[in-house]
């Protein structure tokens, strides 16, 4: 069990720990004794919330303490710090970003030198080094620091060649929602430089508003953009740029089960696909249905983009992702990138002469719903009967026609109730019958840990 790495890198509210300033300028001190041993540069990325700069300076400063260099590109996206971790030869790379939640929190990401997510070895070496005592190396071993200018126009011009030359956006016109965040100054250019008509929104941060009532989460506004402007498809990214979520001319949201379904089906017409798709425990059981039906595999993996890598690299596919909208493309990048997936979206558009929902005629979705029940806690479903049991009534009546799932998120305090069926009316009902019967749970927890 690691003490701070959860399923998605370090994350938390800001000022609480481990997301203070004293924390990570001792974890850039532990990077840098881990990373030194390979090379001396790490690459440091963020987002554009406002702390930041305060944890980008911390980071730094830990780093060069411990011998390593550092090479800072500012805001960028999640993915743009993993293709350029591997283009600059770095040892690896960090990127200070909270994703999808508010500028109230804050996190970092790792990438290894690959591009990829650190194995839990090197993490367990990371944490290794937490516990230890900091020791600045002699002054003529201390690290460099130096800014990378072009990191944005070079990963703009990456994106860019990832779509076949000859092919072009022009005719489209495009609502990309950038929700104030890492892509602000990247995602419409790469758009508009390949063709497009682009009207961009989410495109002033100012530290504070980063998914606010915008992007990949909440695409309501985007939603709203596209009817006013009459335009052939929305885009919607997070905050730092590793979700993609799609809104079609006629103001549907689609979400990150369409983007695969597209994607697979496209590559299968082309004759370009290879092995089947990776989906996770919350992927809707439609998509599964509607894969098997085209002759295209389909596995599921955890929830979380680092467990649907290591379900891609383990059945040797390329294609995966999850209906929050992360996508992995692995034939062209290393991890989940909103941008990289919209292309391959929008190349299926040209290349089939189809509208965005014309290429989902073929995928009917089950009633699916979500509840989030908070807890003092976290725990383990699966390890308690009471919920066992009440697992086993809901499957019961489901008779075979649908899923029922209950998880414990990997970055916060909650117990994720989802429930699938055919019936809207009965995943409604299970679903909170699931979600008081989860309360009751850590109610009962709260009372035993408030007696001992």
């Amino acid at each position: 069990m690691r003490k701070y790495f959860g399923t998605d890198g370090i994350r938390g509210e800001v000022g609480k720990g481990p997301i203070t300033p004293e924390f990570m300028l001792k974890l850039g001190w532990a990077a840098g004794q881990v990373f030194k041993e390979h090379d001396k540069k790490i690459l440091i990325g963020k987002d554009t919330r406002i702390s930041g700069y305060m944890f980008e300076s911390a980071l730094e400063s830990g780093i060069v303490a411990a011998g390593a260099d550092v090479r800072l590109v500012g805001p960028m996206p999640t993915p743009a710090i993993a293709y350029l971790t591997r283009t600059f030869r770095a040892s690896a790379g960090i990127v200070i970003s909270a994703s999808h939640n508010p500028y109230t929190d804050n996190g970092i990401k790792f990438f290894s030198a690959q591009g990829g997510k650190l194995s839990d070895e090197m993490e367990e070496k990371i944490e290794y080094y937490l516990d230890q005592p900091m020791q600045v190396v002699d002054s003529s071993l201390i690290g460099r620091a130096k800014r990378i200018d072009d990191a944005a126009g070079r990963y703009i011009e990456y994106c860019k060649g990832t779509f076949p030359i000859g092919l072009q956006l022009s005719g489209l016109k495009i609502v990309v929602d950038c929700a104030d965040g890492a892509t602000y100054h990247v995602a419409p250019r790469v758009f508009s430089e390949l063709g497009a008509e682009v009207i961009a929104i989410g495109v002033n941060p100012d530290g504070l508003n980063i998914n606010e009532d915008s992007g990949a989460t909440k695409p309501e506004l985007l939603r709203k953009n596209v009817l006013a402007e009459e335009a052939d498809i929305g885009i919607a990214l997070d905050g730092d740029g590793d979700r993609l979520i799609l809104v079609d001319r006629f103001g549907k949201v689609c979400d990150g089960d369409d983007v695969l379904y597209i994607i697979a089906n496209h590559l299968m017409d082309t004759g370009r696909f290879n092995g089947g798709v990776v989906g996770t425990l919350m992927s809707n059981f439609g998509l599964e249905l509607a894969f098997s039906e085209n002759g295209i595999g389909f596995s599921r993996a955890k929830v979380g983009d680092r467990y649907v890598n290591e379900k891609l690299i383990q059945h040797g596919w390329v294609l995966g992702g999850e209906p929050s909208g992360h996508i992995v493309c692995r034939d062209i990048t290393t991890t989940g990138d909103g941008i990289i997936a919209a292309l391959q979206v929008l190349r299926a558009m040209i290349e089939e002469g189809k509208a965005l929902h014309e290429l989902l005629s073929g995928l009917i979705k089950f009633p699916q719903k979500l509840k989030n029940v908070r807890v003092a806690q976290r725990f383990a479903p699966a390890e308690e009967p009471e919920l066992q049991k009440a697992i086993a009534m809901a499957n019961e009546k489901l008779n075979g026609l649908g899923r029922v799932l209950l998880r414990a998120s990997g970055t916060e305090p909650l117990i994720r109730v989802m429930v699938e069926g055919r019936d809207q009316e009965m995943v409604d009902e299970l679903v909170d019958y699931l979600a008081n019967e989860v309360e009751q749970v850590a109610l009962n927890k709260s009372k035993q840990l408030a007696d001992s």
